[in-house]
Order: C-alpha cells, then sequence, then structure tokens
C-alpha cells in the first residue's frame, strides 16, 4: 500500500524542491517544501534509526504527514535523509554517535531554511526531539523547538522497559528482557569504552553509547532561551508519560506541555494498548498534533 496525502493536506498550497545538505565531510538529500511567502520556517528531524526524510516505515510517512499539513498552512518546511537512511551499516561502526548522525546536518539545515524565513524552528520526533535541544545550542538561528515524544530516561534503561513490554503482549520471547538487562549493565559499567557491539543495545558501538551517557537533553534545552513545545502520545509504549514526559515537566517549568490521550509513538491515533503491528498498519499523523504545533508556533515567534 502506498501513502496517500492526509485530509490535512492540500498539495495546491505549496511547491516542493529538492537539495542537498553538505555538512562534516558528508552529504545527504532533502525536500524544501515552500507555501507563497513564508515567514516561519519548521527544520523537521527524524527519531533514532536509519530515517529517511519522511520517516518512512511501512505505508507510512509520519513526517511527511507534517510537512504537508504544516506547509498547507503558510509554514515552510525542509526535511533531510539521516546519514544512515542509505547507509545503515553504519550505525554499527566504531565512532557512530547520535550527535555526528543529526548534529552537523541539522545545522545546515536551519541555515539552508533561513534564506527563505524570518525565523526558523526544530520539530524533532523521538530521539530527534532529543537531540534538538544540542542542534539549537550550536546553532543561534533557531527560534524554538518542539518536542515530539523525546525521551528522557536514559534509552538502554528504556530498552529493558520496552523489551519487557513486548513480552508481555507475546512481541518477542521472554529471554529478550535478559538480553537486554545485560546490555543495559554494560552500558551503565566501567568498561564500556572497551566493550562489543555484540554486548551492547541494538548492536550499535561503544562511541554511541558513550555519547549518550555525556548528554543531558533536559539540562540542554533548560539553558536555552527559547519557546519550547513538548508534545506527548498519551498510547506512547516507547518513550511515555510516566517515565519521560516528568523529565520535560521538571526540568522545563516555563514549556508548553500537551499530552494527547489517543495517539501512539508516531503520533497516530487509535484506542487500546498500543503494539508493534500499529506501525505497519496505514494511517496520518493525528490532526490535534499538527493543530497543537500551528496553535503554538505563532505565540513562539519573536
Amino acid at each position: 500500500m502506498t501513502w496517500t496525502p492526509p485530509p490535512y493536506a492540500d498539495p495546491t498550497a505549496f511547491t516542493e524542491q529538492d537539495l542537498v545538505l553538505d555538512a562534516a565531510g558528508r552529504t545527504v538529500p532533502g525536500t524544501l517544501t515552500l507555501p507563497s511567502e513564508p515567514s516561519i520556517g519548521v527544520v523537521l528531524l527524524a527519531g533514532g534509526g536509519p530515517f529517511d526524510r519522511d520517516e518512512t516505515s511501512g505505508p507510512n510517512k509520519p513526517l511527511k504527514d507534517l510537512a504537508w499539513g504544516l506547509a498547507t498552512q503558510g509554514i515552510a518546511v525542509l526535511r533531510f535523509d539521516k546519514l544512515t537512511a542509505n547507509r545503515p551499516e553504519a550505525m554499527t561502526e566504531p565512532g557512530y554517535t547520535m550527535t555526528s548522525e543529526y548534529v552537523p546536518h541539522g545545522i545546515c539545515a536551519v541555515r539552508a531554511l533561513a534564506e527563505h524565513v524570518d525565523q526558523v524552528f526544530l520539530v524533532g520526533h523521538s530521539m530527534g526531539g532529543k537531540v534538538a535541544p544540542k542542534i539549537a545550542a550550536a546553532e543561534p538561528l533557531v527560534a524554538g523547538l518542539v518536542i515530539m515524544a523525546g525521551d528522557t530516561q536514559p534509552m538502554h534503561h528504556a530498552a529493558v522497559r520496552v523489551m519487557t513490554y513486548l513480552a508481555e503482549t507475546g512481541a518477542v520471547p521472554p529471554e529478550a528482557i535478559e538480553v537486554f538487562k545485560h546490555q543495559a549493565a554494560v552500558v551503565d559499567g566501567p568498561d564500556l569504552s572497551s566493550a562489543s557491539p555484540a554486548d551492547l543495545p541494538f548492536g550499535m558501538p561503544a562511541s554511541f553509547w558513550l555519547d549518550l551517557r555525556e548528554y543531558d537533553a533536559v539540562a540542554t534545552a533548560a539553558k536555552l532561551d527559547l519557546p519550547i513545545l513538548v508534545l506527548q502520545g498519551g498510547r506512547d509504549y516507547q518513550v511515555t508519560v510516566a517515565d519521560d514526559l516528568p523529565g520535560w515537566r521538571d526540568g522545563l517549568p516555563n514549556a508548553t506541555v500537551r499530552i494527547l490521550d489517543a495517539d501512539n509513538h508516531v503520533f497516530f491515533p487509535g484506542a487500546g494498548p498500543s503494539t508493534m503491528a500499529d506501525y505497519q498498519a496505514p494511517g496520518h499523523v493525528d490532526p490535534e498534533a499538527l493543530a497543537a504545533i500551528l496553535t503554538w508556533l505563532p505565540t513562539a515567534t519573536r
């Protein structure tokens, strides 16, 4: 099944053009979505994993939903393939980090979009939301952040929690829990720098986990003199209201926080407990999530 535009998108309201972002000696392709005479722009940041610019998963393209929905309402959008989108094996190579995958091209995207608009905001989903404060700290052109399902619980601890949930639903065997508990202990331990990828979550190298251990997304965001919107799905089992949202609430008392009770991790609405099968069922980003961003953006402009 192929992706179809969400009901809130009007393809006649904007144009799209391909571009290339060149940073840190590597290029990635992207798409610039331009309505007529925009004053506000948004750079979209995909979640963890080798995602393309649309965050394609099965029949779904959550970031394309957002890009077209925002552009229909006059917001310019730039989205780009992650470095690993066309080379996923790079995620297991020594030296790979969240910082190197996101920050150089995130900064490049902000500067490229700033040529077309007065203000540029970052909208990051999942790990894209986690890393957004780091990009903003490095690039003064960023005018504000939208953090969608950004995790604050350490990722290796969250992996144990998620595997426990999936084992309870029958999606993974119970022994997976013990594997991830062992791997999380290695990440927390004193010998992480020399650990083998086989002993680390998802096979990602020690460099990735060392980078994450040294980064506090909430503390980084708290030092920014920027408006911040935090969106959280009530049915999200990966980044949760109970385990992750308190970090943003407690650390960012001036941020705007919205919980969308019906939404799962990719902000698709539904009912009942969310499962892995949700991500393969055709859907679109909740219009309430889009509306929350569109309502907040004008209040955040300087």
